[in-house]
């Protein structure tokens, strides 16, 4: 593994778990020095277990030359992250070519999510390397379970790197998924596609949420109808305040950008986009039809992370509303069980709490942003509503227990009920 972030961290500890020696390169020595320790710097469950218990097969190191003289096989696992123009930051995945020896022997096989076209310029400048096109389709929370039961697994190779797509897919075949082999520039494809398409999933089911707030439909029985549908599905169609995290917003634009070098305007991930900012700031008007002015007003936000099971923080909604509430004047107190540590460093005009009550002391609302189940196994009706100063939540999940809040005396706000 070039690279031993979330993503390098969890594929070799998957491949350990599957018997395979592993060797993970990572450029920080102190990293280097704490994994080889099992302290794993991110909150994934069942990682750091596997971890531990793999020690014997995983080796952690600073050189690329060990790397090189160890393994044929280079997990390309390093950031993309998206330029000012839109375009990704291919930086670091260069700097990982630019240090690959020519042989015969080694193969750079790309999970890092790339541009379409990414393979055929790097075998372009790399005349004879071995490339293979390898996307990953890890959900954060969820990774150890989705890289040992995936959906599929996708091998892009060309004819002169069919040998080592061969042995790249012989790596999956104990798990028994169903493996797509194909070209290179198809397999980079299929990873943006798939979280462009998921995307536009949850924004189309937003968009019709806040067309059943005015027109009286309950988007949750909405949802469960029309997901009942085989051509549909039911995933990804649980409306909220709108998706965030590293891969959606960047792989949406990443494509949108592709597209429009070729003089092509993807026109629905424009709008996809669109809704998603739109939907994380109706909160907000949905607070001031209670509250009027928020000028003054306590907010209590519970969730920082972008979703539960992690503590990733990037591009979460909990960010948004917090900026624009304070903008409107209010005061931000905010909770997570494990991301406010992440947070303290970007939230910083927010008071960060240590609990969920304490968040909710004195609150004149409270935000559900992150449907962790602790939130669902507060005493509402008994000590929240006695702390809280005023009984008003906005439930951005639809998580909590609508009925049961009402019962006890609080305004409930959902999203698309």
């Amino acid at each position: 593994m070039v690279g031993a972030g979330w993503v390098g961290l969890c594929t070799a500890a998957c491949f350990a778990e599957l018997g395979h020696e592993v060797v993970a390169r990572e450029i920080v020595p102190e990293k280097v020095e704490a994994l080889a320790r099992g302290e794993v710097p991110m909150h994934e469950p069942g990682l750091p277990e596997l971890v531990v218990r793999n020690a014997d097969r995983i080796t952690f190191t600073t050189s690329m030359s060990e790397l090189l003289e160890r393994t044929r096989l280079l997990f390309c696992c390093v950031d993309t992250p998206p330029t000012y123009s839109g375009d990704a930051d291919l930086s670091r995945v260069e700097a990982v070519v630019d240090e690959l020896e020519q042989s015969a022997e080694h193969a750079i096989v790309m999970k890092s999510t790339v541009p379409v076209g990414t393979g055929r310029s790097i075998q372009r400048r790399r005349d004879g390397l071995g490339y293979v096109s390898n996307p990953e389709f890890l959900k954060e929370g969820t990774a150890v379970e989705d890289f040992l039961h995936p959906d599929r697994v996708v091998v892009g190779a060309g004819e002169a790197s069919r040998a080592f797509g061969d042995r790249v897919a012989a790596l999956y075949e104990p798990l028994g998924a169903p493996t797509v082999r194909t070209d290179v520039a198809s397999a980079e494809m299929i990873k943006l596609a798939s979280n462009a398409f998921l995307a536009t999933k949850i924004s189309f089911i937003n968009e019709i949420a806040n067309v059943c707030e005015e027109l009286g439909a309950d988007v949750n029985e909405v949802a469960a109808g029309i997901g009942l549908d085989a051509r549909i599905g039911p995933r990804f169609l649980r409306a909220g305040v709108g998706w965030g995290g590293s891969c959606f917003g960047k792989d949406v634009l990443s494509l949108k950008q592709m597209a429009a070098n070729t003089g092509y305007h993807f026109q629905l991930l424009t709008a996809v986009t669109e809704v998603n900012e739109l939907q994380k700031r109706r909160t907000i008007s949905k607070l001031q039809k209670h509250l009027g002015p928020l000028v003054g007003r306590t907010v209590a936000l519970l969730g920082i992370a972008f979703k539960p099971d992690t503590d990733d923080i990037r591009d979460a909604t909990s960010l948004v509303l917090a900026g624009r509430l304070q903008g409107e004047g209010a005061h931000v107190r905010a909770y997570d069980p494990v991301a406010a540590e992440r947070a303290r460093a970007v939230l910083v005009n927010a008071e960060l709490c240590d609990s969920a009550l304490e968040a909710l002391d004195g609150a004149d609302a409270a935000v559900l942003v992150t449907e962790w189940p602790e939130f669902g196994e507060l005493d509402w009706a008994g000590e929240v509503k006695a702390r809280m100063a005023n009984p008003l939540v906005v439930d951005g999940r639809n998580f909590l227990d609508r009925e049961a809040l009402r019962a006890a005396g609080f305004t409930y706000e959902g999203i698309g009920r």
